[in-house]
């Protein structure tokens, strides 16, 4: 049996607000898939993809919702 070491967890930062997000089950395998090629965490993932697409729509406001930091 293979012991696999968690990586590290970022700080949370309390003003950081959560939400939930459901996913249809092909689309929630495909996010693990990536998060687990780039050793991060699902939600990373999604936080870059949702960066990524803000900075498409809506130029100006990339940089002003947290756009700019690559982690990874």
């Amino acid at each position: 049996m293979t012991t696999r070491r968690a990586p590290a967890k970022q700080k949370v930062d309390a003003r950081m607000p959560r939400a939930s997000v459901s996913f249809p089950p092909e689309l929630h395998d495909t996010l693990e898939r990536i998060a687990k090629q780039k050793k991060v965490s699902v939600a990373w993932v999604v936080r870059e993809a949702a960066e990524q697409y803000v900075a498409s729509q809506w130029p100006l406001f990339g940089a002003a919702s947290g756009g700019g930091q690559r982690h990874g």
